[in-house]
């Protein structure tokens, strides 16, 4: 991540993380202006992006995954803060979400990266 958009500016950040979720602020001839989970902005280029939607479990406590949208579903499991994974649709409240081949539902309030991808 760089402070401006040209190759030129000084380096701020490098990720590592794989899957890390950020979100798209503005984009400028190749150029993407970008926010973390932390809130940290920074300039990127498009081709260090993935396309895949992304999100990380906030919070102080396990999230829990349902079966089906709504509190009241089967739950399948729990997911410790700082997990990210891959995210799907976002209705009524509700994330499709899913961690390797575990899929479920997360409440959207337990997640940082929803909005437009």
């Amino acid at each position: 991540m760089r402070v401006g958009p040209a190759t030129s500016y000084k380096i701020e950040w490098v990720y590592r993380r794989v899957g890390l979720p950020l979100k798209v602020l503005r984009k400028m001839e190749g150029w993407r202006l970008v926010e973390d989970p932390d809130g940290e902005k920074g300039w990127m280029l498009g081709r260090f992006l993935s396309r895949k939607r992304a999100a990380i479990v906030t919070g102080n406590d396990p999230a829990e995954i349902r079966e089906e949208a709504s509190a009241a579903a089967k739950l399948m499991w729990r997911v410790e803060p700082g997990v990210t994974g891959e995210l799907g649709s976002c209705e009524k409240g509700w994330c499709a979400f899913a961690v390797g081949r575990h899929k479920g539902y997360v409440a959207q309030e337990r997640i940082w990266g929803v909005g437009e991808p």
